[in-house]
């Protein structure tokens, strides 16, 4: 990446998400009528990078598209929100996608189609000047996270977002410095009865496991997690009118990734991102990419 070194570098997918609004989610055989359809960039790592640069960092991002018409819309709008894209590969096939049906409460159930992004590889990212925190995700195959955490120099710092939900990852769980998983994927990754999420156990059972620093979200009512010298901290959410809690995890990670970058504690960090993904959920979609640090300091000193 000639001349250009990013404080934040996100390896993992990258979708065209298609969201569709309906009255409630269709059971077995029935048809339904939607209310409206829409368009955008998806995928955990487009959204995390996209969030990380709107939130005040320099972001690159490491994935692929395929050779379709998804392809130029997702690179279009990685680009338009300042995400560097030269690591960015094309590769012969269909580009990543999603179908999600959003609820009128705000709540979406969601069908991801991979198409090239399983074909992401480590050697793509260009590391000759360390990145300050790189992210990852489960959305490409896990041997690839692997071979990019043998890449990187000590001092970058790495977040796993651990999600969608896999079994436990011991090798990622002991080099990650900041595990970032919700209440099932922390069972998961903890062993514990997915039915019944214990988020304090998880957290308990996490760190014990070699985790460097765990944060558990848990939507609504807020998060737990502890920083690297084991000290614990909580909040509850913020109440908020929900319009749509689609990618709020995404800018969750991707805003904690860019204070972490700025120098921001976890603990700091993790408010912070907490007050993004706030506004995220409570804004009209186009308002979304309005969102700025302003407005969240703004959100944040109003609560206090």
């Amino acid at each position: 990446m000639p001349d250009f070194t990013p404080e934040v570098l996100v390896m993992g997918a990258l979708h065209l998400d298609v969201i569709v609004s309906a009255p409630a989610l269709p059971r077995l055989d029935e048809t339904m009528m939607g209310k409206g359809v829409e368009y955008r960039l998806g995928g955990k790592g487009g959204n995390q990078a996209v969030a990380s640069t709107r939130m005040g960092s320099t972001a690159a991002m490491v994935g692929c598209v395929g050779t379709d018409g998804f392809a130029d819309q997702i690179c279009a709008e990685l680009t338009r929100s300042g995400v560097n894209i030269q690591a960015v590969l094309t590769r012969e096939g269909a580009s990543g996608m999603s179908v999600a049906i959003v609820q009128e409460d705000g709540g979406y159930s969601a069908v991801v189609v991979s198409g090239v992004n399983l074909q992401t590889k480590a050697d793509q990212a260009p590391l000759e000047q360390p990145p300050t925190v790189v992210v990852l995700q489960n959305e490409i195959p896990a041997h690839q996270n692997h071979a990019l955490l043998a890449r990187l120099q000590p001092q970058t710092r790495v977040i796993w977002n651990a999600a969608p939900a896999l079994a436990r990852d011991t090798a990622m769980l002991a080099r990650a410095d900041l595990l970032v998983v919700n209440r099932l994927e922390a069972a998961m990754q903890s062993g514990l009865d997915e039915s019944l999420p214990d988020p304090d156990k998880a957290l308990d059972i996490l760190r014990a496991s070699g985790a460097k620093a765990v944060i558990i979200t848990l939507g609504a009512d807020g998060y737990i997690g502890s920083d690297v010298d084991g000290r614990v901290f909580r909040s509850e959410g913020h109440r908020v009118k929900v319009v749509s809690t689609h990618g709020a995890g995404d800018v969750f990670v991707g805003t904690l990734a860019a204070q972490l970058a700025q120098g921001e504690s976890i603990a700091a960090g993790a408010r912070f991102a907490q007050a993004a993904a706030a506004l995220h959920v409570a804004s009209e979609t186009n308002a979304r990419h309005g969102i700025t640090p302003e407005k969240v300091s703004r959100f944040l000193t109003a609560r206090l």
